[in-house]
């Protein structure tokens, strides 16, 4: 039996305990104790192993206060590669109280809930110490507050500087500094920008922050994760000893994601290595500093369905844990500027991006420089190469891989049919039904100008963009045959009445903008070489009408023919 894959598991004790497969990160550890930053804030794509490494270091450094329950901790790391190490780093194994706080949760539609998720956290994580209780080195006033927090009876103020206040009860009452370790710091500020309470939550955040990292004589480190540097709001506002480790720096690369080599060897673990090249196609990409590295969400994922069977397909795995409101809005509001920048992005080009690290929510939409490495530093696009250019870092960027690539172009379809709801198709309409075919010709070029399209997949695109306007009519019925592969016209459109207007649709994508005239007159005779028409008039349909429609990326031609000749 082979270990099981930990889908979903992100507490390092459970993968050990129970026999998961586990990608050795222990050298995180060395790195943080070699380098010695104070407060160290890790920014890194959703779902690349953050909280996994953050449970790992609490089991590692936390004391417990209870000795056979820190001998069990220990045990975790047998065979791990922070043994071996020496013992000058495996001598800080259980020796610190640790505070431990997640904010991946506050994702509620009101202020007033996200806060009261957080409260919640809070409350959790003194409850998890309530040992200290016990102890005669907190006075009766500390033990109150104490228990009104870990109750969730406190008011605001009282929550918002408790890390600090629990800092000082652990470091009082075990007479050691204590680490904290925050997690998804700003999924409550991206939750709050896209629900519209961003400055209550700010206020918030920064308020817990300042106390339990800029003021705090009772830390010993602290380590953050999240996706961007929030600084404009004065998060992290005098906290001189602040190291931020982004993906372009070259330190801790390796600790978050997988590399080439941790890929092949759980490949080979499994006995799926034939399979690495669609692996390394669809969710390889990203560079951190100058390290490789694959989507372990999303390796996982794939793992697991070929363990099962080794011809199983791909999936966008990501693209169901990550937000994706960010596109969503990108392409909302693109001009057409952007959505030309997107399509050359979709078709496997470059765009040339000055590096903004302290990328805000509320400065988002600003300037375009910010939009990108917005999506940058989320993992929406990866680093090709930089250069150095008048005192700036610029950025040659692209989409990473296939499955990202899947993402923009889900969102782009979802959001052209939510757009083509919103416009009159009337015009379209009546000259299909005059046989118009230059007047249709017109009113699609102009859609297809407004769009943004992608032409990997293109008769894909073209089919569903022509699907979707046709299906606006009340006074038709849209049928889509092309999934069906079953040598029926790629469109029919029918009135619900036998006596009414029936037509049939013929798609071919050109190869290049000289093929369009002929194309458009081959889909039309293939529809008199197939015998389309011969289902409609079994039916009983009469009055029936033929086009072809040929696309190069933003123009179109369409022809006429009748439904018999």
């Amino acid at each position: 039996m082979k270990k099981a894959l930990p889908i979903g598991v992100e507490n390092f004790e459970d993968i050990v305990k129970s026999g998961y497969y586990y990608v050795d990160k222990t050298m995180l550890i060395k790195e943080l104790l070699d380098l010695k930053g104070k407060v160290n804030l890790f920014t890194r794509p959703r779902r690349f192993g953050k909280t996994l490494n953050l449970s790992m270091l609490r089991y590692f450094f936390e004391d417990t206060g209870d000795a056979e329950r820190n001998g069990q901790n220990r045990e975790l790391f047998q065979g791990m590669r922070i043994m071996e190490a020496g013992g000058i780093y495996t001598e800080h194994m259980g020796r610190f109280p640790v505070i431990n706080l997640t904010l991946k949760s506050a994702k509620q539609r009101a202020f007033n809930s996200a806060y009261g998720k957080i409260k919640n956290e809070l409350a959790e994580e003194f409850q998890r110490h309530k040992y200290v209780l016990e102890s005669e080195k907190m006075d009766d006033t500390a033990k109150a507050l104490f228990r009104k927090i870990a109750g969730g009876e406190a008011e605001y103020d009282d929550y918002s500087g408790s890390l600090k206040f629990l800092s000082k009860c652990l470091c009082q009452v075990t007479g050691r500094h204590v680490i904290i370790l925050i997690d998804e710091y700003d999924v409550p500020l991206e939750n709050a920008y896209f629900k519209g309470f961003y400055e209550e939550m700010v206020d918030f955040i920064r308020s817990l922050f300042e106390s339990a990292l800029k003021t705090n004589d009772y830390l010993q480190f602290a380590v953050i994760t999240g996706c961007l540097r929030i600084s404009k709001e004065s998060i992290f506002t005098g906290l001189n000893h602040l190291r931020i480790i982004s993906i372009l720096d070259e330190r801790y690369s390796e600790h978050f994601g997988f590399t080439e080599d941790e890929v092949r060897k759980m490949m080979e673990y499994y006995e799926v290595e034939s399979r690495f090249p669609t692996m390394k196609e669809w969710y390889d990409g990203y560079l951190f500093g100058n390290t490789e590295v694959y989507n372990p969400w999303s390796v996982i994922n794939f793992m697991y369905d070929l363990y099962a069977n080794t011809h199983a397909y791909p999936h966008p795995y990501w693209i169901n844990t990550s937000s994706n409101d960010i596109i969503k809005d990108m392409i909302a509001r693109a001009d057409q500027e952007m959505k030309g920048q997107i399509e050359m992005l979709l078709s496997g080009g470059t765009l040339d991006i000055q590096v903004h690290e302290e990328v805000t929510y509320g400065d988002m939409h600003s300037n375009e420089e910010n939009l990108w490495n917005f999506l940058y530093f989320t993992g929406y696009l990866t680093k090709e190469s930089e250069y150095f250019k008048e005192s700036s870092v610029i950025l040659r960027a692209r989409i990473p891989n296939i499955e990202v690539k899947t993402i923009y172009q889900s969102t782009i379809l979802n959001w052209m049919k939510e757009f083509i709801k919103k416009e009159d198709f009337r015009d379209l309409y009546r000259a299909m039904e005059d046989g118009d075919a230059q007047r249709m010709t017109d009113i699609l070029n102009g859609q297809l100008f407004r769009t943004i399209s992608f032409y990997d997949s293109a008769e894909n695109f073209y089919h569903g963009f022509l699907a979707g306007i046709l299906s606006q009519s009340q006074n038709y019925l849209v049928k889509s045959n092309r999934e069906s592969g079953n040598g029926r016209s790629d469109i029919m459109v029918r009135s619900p009445s036998l006596r009414g207007r029936s037509f049939i649709l013929e798609l071919k994508v050109s190869d290049s903008i000289d093929d369009l005239e002929e194309d458009a007159g081959k889909a039309l005779q293939q529809i008199y070489d197939k015998e389309y028409a011969r289902e409609l008039r079994a039916e009983g349909y009469r009055k029936i009408d033929c086009y072809g429609v040929s696309f190069y990326r933003k123009d179109c031609e369409v022809r006429f023919g009748k439904g018999s000749v």
